[in-house]
């Protein structure tokens, strides 16, 4: 072979060689966090390796998720304890607000583990049963809250339009409902107990826990979200607004009785605060999970994946604001709250009264002593 074949031969080997190293480049920033695939585990891009180590995951997440738990778990807890056990006239928005409630307490028990593998660099140590139990109560969460939501509008839309229906079917009605809707969301979250959750990196050596997606996984999964996001969020989005409209429309048509009209305005109230909480909190998240299981669907460069992990962890605020918009919207509610806090502190007072009346008073006889404490028993007796 002559030289200067020999030299373009190996001109052009180069140059393949370049070509190749550029062409498995674009391949793989394009699947994202998909990444290259074998048995040990995933080797992700370089810009996922960047979000999987940056400060936005692994401290103003956790931050947020210690802010949903430290005021989400007592709030709900009050609040579930009210309409249950404090709230005798039981009526169909209390029933939803209590399922509301439940769906919020029993997601944020969770929420240690999420903290403890953000804070851990993205590195899940607990196993992927945990990790399932975890993705699966995130996101039963988020659709179980969108549905009682939607219930509620809808509920409020009967009060206006229909205000003397016999409120014992309704509340049998409100039951129902709520038990399908719980058995709903549970078989619809069956599929996220069906694959592997947790996934080794093999270039971090981490264990991510619903942060990597397999590419043997991944049609699977982005068919599945897509189908969650449009029958979790669009369909109760489009009840809410519904909803809304036909309030706005009967009221217009009904407000010259001044004491219906006020009854109603609350209804507005209501409704209107309810429609800004469901789409501030989780219009960003599901408007994103559509945008990028989409992406990940069709392949492409997925740049916003730090805003979409982020928005989901937001969307998480709505278990630590329910209960406040539970007191803010509902006479009742708020009622009981007040009732039960102004009867503990009476209590603790009574009892500190008693406990100091007891000691002052027990060198002087036990009688007193007795005549105080059974004094501090009727008094507090009455709350």
């Amino acid at each position: 072979m002559k030289p200067g074949c020999v030299s373009k031969f190996l001109v052009l080997c180069f140059f393949l060689n370049i070509s190749k190293v550029m062409a498995e480049h674009a391949y793989n920033d394009k699947r994202g966090f998909a990444g290259v695939e074998n048995d040990a585990g995933v080797s992700v891009s370089v810009r996922a390796e960047t979000v999987l180590k940056s400060p936005l995951t692994t401290v103003f997440l956790p931050i947020i998720y210690i802010i949903v738990f430290v005021v989400g778990l007592p709030a709900n807890a009050l609040a579930l304890w009210v309409f249950l056990f404090r709230t005798k006239k039981k009526n169909p928005s209390s029933i939803f607000m209590a399922n509301l409630a439940l769906c919020d307490l029993l997601f944020v028990i969770w929420i240690p583990l999420k903290i403890a593998y953000h804070f851990n660099g993205n590195n899940w140590i607990y196993g992927e049963g945990l990790c399932k139990v975890l993705v699966g109560f995130f996101y039963a969460n988020m659709y179980c809250s969108t549905a009682f939501i939607a219930c509620i509008s809808i509920q409020r839309y009967w009060a206006v339009v229909h205000p003397l229906s016999q409120q014992g079917k309704d509340n049998a009605v409100s039951v129902a409902v709520s038990v399908v809707i719980w058995l709903a969301v549970w078989v619809l979250t069956t599929p996220l107990f069906l694959y592997d959750q947790s996934v080794r990196v093999i270039n971090m050596d981490i264990v991510t826990c619903h942060d990597v997606t397999r590419l043997s996984q991944r049609e699977v999964a982005a068919g599945y979200f897509l189908t969650m996001g449009i029958l979790g969020f669009v369909v109760p989005a489009a009840v809410c607004v519904v909803a809304y409209v036909l309030i706005l429309k009967a009221l217009r048509s009904s407000m010259t009785d001044e004491a219906i009209a006020k009854n109603r305005r609350k209804a507005v109230v209501l409704i209107i605060t309810v429609l800004v909480m469901f789409l501030v909190c989780f219009s960003p998240s599901n408007i994103m999970l559509l945008v990028h299981y989409g992406l990940l669907l069709a392949q492409r460069t997925n740049n916003g994946y730090g805003f979409y992990i982020t928005s989901l962890c937001l969307a998480s605020l709505n278990s630590c604001i329910d209960p406040f918009v539970y007191y803010f919207i509902s006479e009742d509610f708020r009622e009981h709250v007040r009732n039960t806090l102004i009867c503990r502190s009476q209590r603790k007072a009574e009892r500190m009264r008693v406990s100091f009346s007891a000691l002052k008073n027990s060198k002087n006889s036990k009688k007193s002593t007795y005549s105080s404490d059974s004094s501090g028993k009727t008094q507090s007796s009455s709350c």
